[in-house]
């Protein structure tokens, strides 16, 4: 039986001919991730062990993005911790205010990631980098400091499911509608540890910010990575990202996928999810009773591009934000905060009445820049919308498109570019 992109890859950093979804493999790593959370547990497990310097400098990349600029003592403490060791260790690829982004935009910007890498990072959302062709994936803080340590992981190769792209989006339907229609089709845990592999003639319809944002939430769905076939503009993104050389892996002919599904492009529609699960979804249409919000957020490593924010520009240039609702743009890196000022994108959001905050991932995970009252409701561009994600456990948060987001923003309901004639 051949095997998929994903155990082609897991195959080749174990040092073997060939595996098989179960089976346990010992793997070098291309990439290690930490951010300013989940890195200070993993510096003082790496403090148990006998080996506490880093395997490779280079292949260490430290991000404080989650709670920068800090917010408060704890924030602050964790940073410090971080910033320590970075400099104790000489770590090539650490990056703090003034440098940082959201982690999953920043990386792939750097150059970081590339085609064929095996990556593992201590936070969920590691799984981004499948857009590029490599295999990653988010685990705990204790193996994150084993990684730093060894540049090696076990892994239990996961079986796969395929997902045949096909057809072209209409004009505001996203990257995000289609990992909402995944999900919602399959549920939370429809991938659970499995790898979600994306083909099909209808992913040349796709930007890399979409595919980025597809593969982000593909542990959403509960899966182990989500990965995309390497193609032209694949290729044209790492060439100019990156100088590292990239692996092209592809799937056998007779690769093994335990459910196949096909998505017609050309037939969705912008979803949103509802509260309090991402499965929870609904298309725009469906939602006959008006929705008031108090607040919108675009951006996060899921929605945070360039893509995105263009979008969100379209829709709210010329226009305001209703009066009495927040809306807070968050740029996914400084690179991508200066694009969108060169564009004329932040004079756009501002004129209409949003705030434009230094790269964050603050209000996704109820940290700050945008923490939720009892009974107030999001429309939010991030990821997950649990029970007090983004602040009160009486609070909601509605997952969307950008494009949505911000017609929502101007609406004060949740609602369809189309509404505003768009």
């Amino acid at each position: 039986m051949g095997m998929t992109m994903t155990q082609k890859i897991l195959a080749a950093h174990a040092g073997l001919p060939e595996v098989k979804a179960g089976q346990l493999i010992e793997a070098d790593l291309d990439l290690v991730l930490g951010n300013d959370i989940t890195t200070p547990v993993a510096i003082r497990e790496m403090q148990k062990l006998n080996k506490q310097d880093v395997f490779n400098k280079d292949k260490i990349a430290l991000v404080m993005d989650h709670f920068i600029p800090n917010k408060d003592i704890k924030s602050a403490e964790n940073c410090k911790c971080v910033r320590e060791f970075a400099c104790r260790q000489d770590v090539t690829n650490y990056f703090d205010v003034g440098e940082m982004g959201i982690e999953h935009a920043l990386l792939p910007e750097k150059g970081l990631t590339v085609a064929g890498d095996c990556i593992i990072g201590a936070d969920s959302h590691t799984c981004t980098y499948g857009a590029l062709g490599a295999f990653s994936t988010g685990v705990g803080s204790t193996d994150m400091a084993a990684g730093m340590a060894t540049g090696k992981a076990w892994f239990k190769v996961p079986s796969a499911m395929k997902f045949n792209i096909v057809g072209k989006p209409s004009k505001w339907v996203s990257g995000k509608d289609v990992i909402l229609h995944i999900i919602g089709m399959i549920g939370v845990d429809g991938a659970l540890y499995k790898s979600m592999e994306f083909v099909g003639d209808g992913i040349r319809n796709l930007s890399m910010d979409d595919r980025f944002t597809i593969a982000n939430m593909a542990i959403e769905a509960g899966g182990k990575n989500g990965i995309f076939p390497v193609d032209e503009k694949a290729i044209a993104y790492m060439k100019e990202h990156s100088e590292r050389e990239y692996k092209i892996y592809e799937a056998d002919p007779d690769a093994e996928y335990d459910e196949e599904y096909t998505i017609d492009l050309s037939t969705l529609k912008s979803t949103v999810s509802f509260p309090h699960l991402p499965e929870n979804t609904r298309t725009i249409d469906e939602i006959t009773e008006p929705v008031e919000i108090d607040q919108v957020v675009i951006g996060s490593c899921t929605n945070g591009r360039m893509d995105d924010l263009r979008a969100a520009a379209e829709i709210l240039k010329g226009r305001k934000v209703k009066k009495g609702l927040r809306c807070i743009v968050i740029p996914g890196t400084q690179k991508i905060y200066m694009d969108a000022m060169d564009e004329g994108l932040l004079k756009i959001f501002i004129e209409a009445g949003a705030v434009v905050s230094t790269p964050t991932c603050g209000p996704c995970l109820g940290g700050y820049m945008g923490i939720l009252a009892a009974g107030e409701r999001c429309v939010s561009t991030t990821n997950r919308n649990f029970v007090g994600r983004m602040g009160h456990v009486e609070s909601e948060v509605y997952l969307a498109s950008p494009a949505v987001a911000a017609a929502s923003a101007v609406t004060g309901r949740i609602s369809a570019p189309a509404e505003l004639g768009l």
